[in-house]
């Protein structure tokens, strides 16, 4: 009987150290630099992506509101600070690594379309409600109301598109 329970410990700690090993270094990424981060996302598997996504989102479940909100803070100082990396790391680019760049854009947005057309109508529906969910949360500049939209849409009509300015 001692000995089948030093099997099962020894098995079950064998099942598990993967999944510590894998999960440790989720502590350790947000202390990365943007860079590094790409680097080593890069440089996982899509099963450890998809696992650090899950242990990251059930961090965040995890969160108290005020420790979500508090984190929403942070996220929003850092996004300049982001923006500019990515602006800088843009103007660093080659014309062939940007040409590559808008390639893998377009292949991405072309996924998210055919993702879409294959939902059924209650995928979708699920899909606009976690949508607008996330819309409520943020606050700030990107929140307008359906009678700001409008106005903006009268104002806006001379600005170019995203991708073009």
């Amino acid at each position: 009987m001692y000995t089948l329970r030093l099997i099962l410990v020894a098995t079950g700690l064998a099942l598990l150290l993967p999944a510590v090993s894998l999960a440790a270094p989720a502590d350790g990424v947000d202390e990365m630099s943007p860079e590094e981060r790409r680097e080593y996302i890069k440089g996982l598997s899509e099963d450890e992506r998809q696992m650090l996504r899950e242990q990251k989102r059930a961090e965040w479940q995890a969160m108290s509101a005020e420790e979500q909100q508090a984190a929403r803070l942070q996220m929003q100082k850092n996004r300049e600070k982001n923006r500019a990396a990515m602006r800088q790391n843009w103007e660093n680019m080659s014309e062939e690594e940007r040409a590559a760049a808008r390639e893998q854009y377009k292949a991405r947005e072309a996924q998210r379309r055919e993702t879409w057309k294959n939902m059924s109508d209650e995928e979708k529906a699920a899909a606009r409600q976690r949508m607008q969910e996330q819309r409520s949360m943020q606050k700030g500049k990107g929140k307008r109301g359906k009678g700001q939209q409008g106005q903006e849409g009268q104002e806006g009509q001379d600005k170019q598109p995203r991708g073009q300015q």
